[in-house]
């Protein structure tokens, strides 16, 4: 797992979280609140989880994608319908390509595997309240091997060099670190406009349509 910049840990976190299971949100809800965060509600389906969202507007979600009922990927979408503001953070036991796609898919700005380390996850969670998204290293893995086998399906030709400027590096490296337009803006002192740009041109040059493919080709060639 890796961050960019620093995220303020005296601030008070507002937290929901959604698991089935009982025992593990009482371990969860005993560390977040060991690091300084206030878990305002506790779900254990994804419909209870939309309406905890409905009533706190807390800062961030920690989701759960097996839940019964209303799945976690059901619940994501509406969460971020009723209040595009929060952040939810997916922590499940699934490294699975489809569903680590369909959670971004949906909205998640982050995703997270069960086994991670308790410092770590509290970590993470901060670092998705500030905007960034934060991938389990395996999860980030399995993006860039389902390119690798994508590009080799599309094509019997090799990967092509790109030349990225140093700005270029700059922005996809923060980019691959979770940061949005706005926080890469204020690493590297330029505008949102600027950076939107710049991700663009990016795009184009290393041939992928979008931020999660682009992030994980600078993982897949070492450039974070």
């Amino acid at each position: 797992m890796a961050g960019v910049g620093k995220v303020n840990a005296e601030v008070t976190l507002r937290v929901v979280l959604a698991d089935d299971h009982h025992i593990f949100r009482e371990g969860l809800r005993a560390m977040l609140t060991s690091e300084g965060m206030e878990v305002v509600g506790e779900a254990a389906d994804g419909e209870q989880a939309v309406s905890l969202v409905v009533e706190h507007h807390p800062d961030v979600v920690v989701l759960d994608l097996g839940m019964p009922g209303t799945s976690g990927l059901t619940a994501l979408a509406e969460i971020r319908r009723v209040d595009p503001a929060v952040h939810v953070v997916v922590l499940t036991v699934s490294a699975d390509d489809s569903d680590v796609l369909a959670a971004f898919s949906g909205g998640a700005s982050s995703y997270l595997l069960k086994d991670m380390r308790h410092d770590e996850l509290g970590a993470a969670i901060r670092l998705a309240a500030g905007g960034h998204a934060v991938l389990a290293r395996q999860v980030a893995g399995a993006l860039a091997g389902q390119l690798t086998s994508g590009k080799a399906r599309a094509t019997d030709s090799p990967e092509k060099t790109v030349t990225l400027t140093p700005r270029e590096l700059d922005v996809i490296r923060l980019l691959a670190l979770g940061a949005d337009n706005a926080g890469i803006g204020r690493e590297l002192s330029i505008s949102r406009h600027t950076v939107k740009q710049y991700v663009t041109t990016i795009c184009k040059k290393i041939g992928v349509s979008g931020r999660v493919e682009a992030a994980v080709y600078a993982v897949r060639h070492g450039l974070v």
